[in-house]
């Protein structure tokens, strides 16, 4: 078993190396060492204050910005599935010309296609059957399915120049997550958190939502994990209905004095542990439980929507008055930005249409494009947009050819890594602007490729966060979210 490196440290425990792992078991105590030899939490430093406190655990990593931040949270609005490019965002006239024909190899290139459609005896192509028109100022293309986004389109910075080399939605949605198709990194919202710490003391720095009753790809809890940071850096999800997060109340018979005391008994006990075994997940324990307990109190506050009203409920649609919808967890992303939450993570799943796209991205669109304009224009309203950048988008984009039978008034796309279109808005983001462009069959990238990680790169330099900088050292080598490149796209800031 590969033990880390010893730097010396073992002489502050006042114990060997050997004899640390022997109170401990080997694979805990190979785990916790690494931990306590971590430099970056033994240098942890509160951002508003300047000083070391390694004993406040809301602190983050950096003591300091890397350079002025002009956004201050982040709202991502993640659609997973991967919406198509081609009947959102990104006109392609060629396609509606030649819609039938076969995809010529001169633009597939050889390219990989997946099981679902690669063994196909031919590969049609197929335009939108949807409007595109130009919106705003800007000029930005947009389909009729987005009438309430092309209102906000001079707020946005449309970038359609977006590839992956992730093929598959497991990978994909991971790897626009932790920067990484493998599992087990920390997410976005961990690494912001660890490097900032937290702005409200009685809330998660990073929360997740998911829309309610909604099929498609299963998402799992890693997507929003910590990976190997303390886990404290981990999102903490957020649901529909009166106990938003899980095991928050007391049970049945306990008051909250009597909670206070067994928490105050256990944090004495984790302290005593604490001075035997030096190990920052007792901290992270100690603090959780505190969070927990003065969460009581500001969830049920922020999760009560009556103080909310009825205009905005009207601007972000039919369904916002319903716990758990898209509506409604845009609105409570909105509200938990307001109280010092850094990052919340929004995900609506449903948009992997392989068969019967037309009717299936107008249920997508429908659910989504009001809310997710109300949001703009709520921000913008609030004085809050400047200072918050919000991100839409999905794991990868979908085929300029039919999966499966084409038929007049029903069709198929599969999966397509190599170009799709995102937006953001918001947070230093240069307004009104269309970055990136396609090939005419929405295949090829030819102007302006944006990586995955250059998005990573630009979200974090936004939050003033050099994404070289931000590193965790780990099983013997400095790990960051961006992994070994990315570069920030600089033609997009503001």
């Amino acid at each position: 078993m590969n033990q880390p490196r010893c730097t010396g440290f073992e002489s502050n425990l006042g114990q060997t190396r050997r004899s640390f792992l022997n109170r401990f078991a080997m694979g805990v105590g190979g785990a916790a060492l690494a931990q306590l030899l971590a430099p970056e939490l033994m240098a942890a430093r509160r951002l508003d204050q300047g000083v070391e406190n390694r004993s406040d655990l809301n602190s983050g990593v950096l003591a300091e910005f890397h350079h002025p931040p002009k956004a201050k949270r982040v709202i991502f609005l993640f659609q997973a599935g991967g919406p198509s490019q081609i009947d959102l965002f990104d006109y392609k006239p060629l396609l509606i010309e030649q819609q039938g024909m076969q995809l010529p190899d001169s633009v597939r290139q050889g390219q990989r296609l997946t099981g679902m459609s690669g063994n196909q005896a031919s590969l049609p192509l197929v335009g939108s059957p949807f409007k595109f028109e130009q919106h705003g100022d800007s000029g930005a293309w947009m389909s009729d399915l987005l009438p309430h986004t092309a209102k906000v389109a001079d707020d946005l910075c449309i970038i359609n120049s977006i590839y992956t080399e992730a093929i598959n939605h497991g990978p994909g949605v991971t790897y626009m997550q932790t920067g990484s198709q493998l599992p087990g990194r920390p997410s976005i919202g961990s690494w912001l958190s660890y490097g900032l710490g937290s702005q409200n003391a009685n809330l998660p720095s990073f929360v997740v939502m998911i829309t309610k009753d909604k099929g498609g790809q299963p998402l799992q809890g890693r997507l929003w994990g910590s990976g190997f940071l303390p886990s404290r850096f981990e999102g903490v999800r957020f649901r529909a209905g009166k106990d938003p997060v899980l095991y928050l109340g007391n049970p049945d018979g306990i008051d909250k004095s009597s909670r206070r005391q067994m928490l105050t008994a256990l944090q004495e006990l984790h302290q005593l542990q604490l001075d035997q075994r030096p190990d920052p997940e007792i901290e992270t324990r100690i603090a959780q439980y505190e969070l927990g307990f003065r969460m009581q109190t500001s969830i049920p506050e922020i999760a009560d929507m009556s103080d909310e009203p009825d205009y905005v409920f009207e601007e972000y649609g039919p369904d916002a008055k319903n716990p758990g919808t898209y509506a409604s967890n845009c609105i409570m992303a909105r509200r938990l930005i307001e109280q010092g939450v850094q990052f919340v993570q929004l995900y609506h799943q449903g948009w992997d249409q392989h068969g019967s796209l037309p009717s299936g991205i107008k249920t997508q669109c429908r659910e989504t494009d009001q809310p997710s304009a109300a949001l703009i224009n709520d921000l913008k309203r609030r004085g809050l947009l400047e200072e918050t950048l919000v991100v839409f988008g999905g794991e990868f984009g979908r085929t300029n050819y039919c999966q499966g039978k084409l038929s007049p008034d029903n069709f198929g796309r599969d999966h397509h890594p190599r170009c799709y279109s995102m937006w953001m808005a918001g947070g230093g983001v240069k307004p009104g602007t269309t970055y990136g462009r396609t090939d005419d069959y929405s295949y090829n990238i030819v102007e302006n490729k944006v990586h995955i990680h250059d998005l990573q790169a630009t979200m974090l330099h936004l939050l003033g966060i050099d994404h070289e900088r931000l590193t965790y050292r780990h099983q013997g080598r400095r790990y960051r979210l961006t992994d070994v490149h990315g570069e920030v796209v600089k033609s997009i800031l503001a």
